[in-house]
Formats: C-alpha cells, structure tokens, sequence
C-alpha cells in the first residue's frame, strides 16, 4: 500500500509530465529539440533551420525553457540554446521510434 506521501509524489510528477507534453507538443518546438539534439545552436541559425520568425520562434523557445528542457547563454551578441537536460534527446528518439512502429503496425494492417 502506498503512503500520502508517495501519492502526493505521484501527483506531483504527473502534473510535471502533462506540462512537459504539452511543451513537446508543436512540430516546431519539436524539430527546435532535434536540432539543439545534435548540437549547442544559436537562436538565428535555428530560427533560420526552421523556417519561422523571430517572434514566433521566441515563443517557442520560451515554452521549452518554461518546461525546463532548453537553456539560452549568451556570447556578445549572440544568444546560443542547448538543451538543459541531455535525458531530453533519449526521451524524443524513444518518442519517435515508438511513431515508427506504430506506422509500420498501421500499415502491416492496411496490407
């Protein structure tokens, strides 16, 4: 039997995890996680991958920081993004491979 304690834990760490999913869930903030997968990028050349404005992409930086999964430092000029949490890049590629398989069950099953 589990103690309040753990519930409240429980509680606590889904309501964390609804907040993180809703982070993910925009293809641009999910391509912007992808790109910062691969390497430490400056907001213009992100901007500039995926294709959307400054203010646009200002918002989603600030929806993936206000989840804690991205992390901005600034050099001169230049603002650069990584990730904050390097489990992020494992949790998205596990995420994906998990759509690849559902793909190829949907399709096994329209054959």
């Amino acid at each position: 039997m589990r103690t309040v304690n753990e519930a409240d834990v429980d509680r606590q760490l889904y309501d964390l995890q609804a907040q993180l999913c809703k982070a993910f869930a925009h293809p641009v903030r999910l391509q912007i996680l992808d790109l910062l997968a691969k390497n430490e990028m400056p907001v213009s050349e992100l901007q500039a991958e995926v294709g959307v404005t400054t203010a646009n992409m200002s918002q989603h930086l600030a929806v993936l920081k206000s989840a804690g999964v991205v992390r901005s430092r600034r050099e001169g000029k230049v603002i650069y993004c990584s990730l904050a949490i390097p489990e992020v890049k494992q949790a998205c590629h596990i995420i994906r491979n998990v759509l690849r398989a559902n793909l190829r069950m949907q399709s096994n099953l329209l054959i």
